[in-house]
């Protein structure tokens, strides 16, 4: 590895330097998992520094895990512990983590009132009126994932701060607010690291993070929440159950493929049944989405029609 010289106008101690630098490696695979870190002679060489600046940076790194050291033995870059999550459910990442038996602590950085929600969250939501949280979830000291989630302020009145720390946001929705998550929609995303969500998950910034990022919905179809959650990528894995035998295929048209200009299709008139049958929570809106759906198909249909015709039968395939 080239000289690197340590900056002496730097506030930081040497040692934290050269335990930066070193971290920074380990972290972009520079130095491998399970590969030997060079000689005590050859980082003193490298930095610039004594013994006893390099023995104090890799006691650093062992401290946080950074590297294993073995009695006798040169120190070696630690193998990342990975964590797996279901992004196919609903439960939050601390119930989920729970049901494993690990224990997930949960800082809460910020809780307060927001009139300038995103537009997603907005959307979602249907009101301005926002309650904005900010956590960061860690397991033994290891930061995770930054999260911020947006709720309707009127649905959630007397939350705190205090009620979230080292809990389930979805588990004090449905105690304490009758509100139980039930459905939603999800994506993921690769994304580069903000400055300050960099700070917070201790990675430099720009590097790869996993953006979780959707909507939920309690049982009537009311929206509950929008949340974003930035995860690391290299200690957290996303998992799908995956099933032949009950395949679905969702088709989300791109927004510039909408004809808005197209009249709207009169409502459906409704189908007649028994007196005493009860609503069936969320199903009107089941029964409205898919006639959306059935509608704007017919329209992408017609386009594509309309389309070969104005080609001609010569036209080339």
């Amino acid at each position: 590895m080239a000289p690197m010289p340590v900056d002496r106008t730097d506030p930081r101690p040497l040692h934290a330097q050269v335990a930066g630098v070193l971290r920074a490696e380990i972290r972009d695979r520079s130095i491998a998992p399970g590969d030997t870190l060079p000689s005590e002679a050859a980082l003193r060489e490298r930095f610039g520094v004594s013994r006893s600046v390099v023995r104090q940076a890799l006691a650093t790194l062992e401290d946080e895990g950074s590297v294993r050291r073995t009695r006798g033995r040169a120190p070696v870059a630690a193998v990342p512990t990975e964590h797996h999550r279901l992004v196919q459910r609903v439960t939050g990442l601390f119930d989920q983590f729970s049901a494993e038996g690990l224990s997930l602590s949960t800082a809460v950085l910020s809780l307060e009132p927001s009139l300038s929600g995103g537009p997603a969250a907005v959307g979602h939501l249907g009101t301005r009126d926002l309650l904005r949280l900010e956590r960061v979830r860690s397991v033994g000291g290891d930061p995770l994932s930054y999260v911020r989630t947006w709720l309707p302020a009127e649905r959630f009145p007397g939350l705190e701060a205090a009620m979230l720390r080292d809990a389930s946001l979805h588990r004090l929705m449905e105690e304490r607010f009758g509100a139980v998550p039930t459905s939603g929609r999800r994506q993921i995303r690769a994304v580069p690291a903000d400055p300050r969500i960099a700070l917070e998950l201790g990675v430099a910034a720009e590097a790869p993070l996993l953006l979780l990022e959707g909507g939920t919905f309690d049982r009537d179809g009311t929206p509950l929440e929008w949340f974003e959650s930035w995860h690391r990528s290299d200690r957290v894995v996303f998992d799908i159950e995956a099933e032949g035998a009950s395949e679905q295929v969702r088709i989300a048209p791109d927004p510039s493929l909408l004809d808005r200009s197209a009249p709207e299709r009169p409502a459906a008139e409704p189908v007649p049944g028994p007196a005493d049958t009860a609503p069936v929570p969320g199903l009107d809106r089941a029964v409205a989405l898919a006639d959306e759906l059935r509608a704007e198909l017919a329209r992408l249909r017609d386009g594509l029609a309309s389309g070969d015709a104005e080609q001609g039968p010569g036209a080339a395939r």
